[in-house]
């Protein structure tokens, strides 16, 4: 009987334990996005008309050479980029053309999620980040995402939010 009650009371503590090695559990350091590309804002994407879940483009198109955001289910998000600029085209005027005009710029991690069981949009936006007048720069931060967190996407964002990059192709 003795060995029985210590029996299960192993299996209880291991079971305790593999639940959140199994990924169950909310608070661990899975990868929610492993987002090796970042797509800049073009027409019809830039200004408010065609914003995406409440996030305006940036009024102007740019590009970019390289860009990643990685968010794990602890809230973790790591954004790096490379050669963020204003387009070198039209409509940008040409005096703009591969400039930044920011110092610094932001992250907004955009979850689909629920309240009281109404499907709505969590938008949580990150502090500022430097960037370079070559467009480069890097965010290690944590954001506090909704629970259940579904289909995010990480914008990077001018300091009053419209944004420049995301992740998607």
């Amino acid at each position: 009987m003795r060995r029985t009650l210590v029996f299960l009371l192993g299996l209880a503590v291991l079971a305790a334990l593999a639940v959140p090695a199994l990924g169950l559990g909310g608070g661990d350091g899975r990868k929610v996005i492993d987002g090796s590309v970042l797509a800049p804002v073009i027409e019809p994407y830039t200004g408010a008309t065609n914003s995406i879940r409440g996030v305006p483009g940036g009024g102007l198109p740019w590009q970019i050479e390289s860009g990643s955001a990685d968010v794990r289910a602890d809230g973790r998000l790591h954004v790096e980029i490379e050669g963020l600029l204003l387009a070198e085209r039209a409509p940008v005027p040409p005096n703009l053309q591969g400039t930044i005009p920011f110092a610094q710029l932001k992250a907004i991690v955009s979850c689909l999620t629920s309240t009281d069981g109404v499907a709505t949009t969590d938008n949580i936006s990150t502090g500022p980040f430097d960037v370079t007048p070559s467009g480069d720069g890097e965010l290690d931060t944590t954001v506090a995402l909704p629970t259940p967190c579904f289909a995010p996407i990480v914008f990077v964002t001018a300091p009053g939010g419209a944004w420049f990059a995301s992740t998607g192709r």
